[in-house]
């Protein structure tokens, strides 16, 4: 999972032509840390259908705000520069619920496909 440190990298990457997840996390959060034992293998499972990036919340206030992030972990589905679907919850999110997004978020690319 690549690690954003500039909004001029997110950008670039959310504007890219294919599927690109955004994962909002923060050190301090429990349900973040939760998830890092399987992400890897998640996105392993989604490799070549999907671009997995991580951005800390904390470094980027201003965009969580404009994005209306509130809780964390929060996973946004971006193709071209516009947002597919999200999945923001302030729960715990299992690798399950994950995994039922990330097919959601293909299901909606697939169906707005050119």
């Amino acid at each position: 999972m690549r690690k954003i440190s500039n909004e001029q990298q997110y950008q670039e990457q959310i504007a890219q032509s294919g599927v690109t997840i955004a994962i909002f996390k923060t050190t301090w959060c429990k349900d973040c840390h939760y998830i890092d034992p399987f992400m890897p293998a998640v996105e392993q499972a989604y490799e070549g259908r999907l671009t997995f990036i991580e951005l800390d919340r904390d470094e980027f206030p201003d965009l969580c705000e404009q994005l209306n992030i509130l809780g964390i972990p929060s996973f946004i589905a971006f193709r071209g520069g516009q947002e597919l679907v999200r999945f923001v919850s302030k729960l715990r999110k299992t690798r399950e619920e994950i995994e039922q997004f990330l097919d959601r978020a293909l299901e909606v690319a697939n169906a707005l496909a050119p």
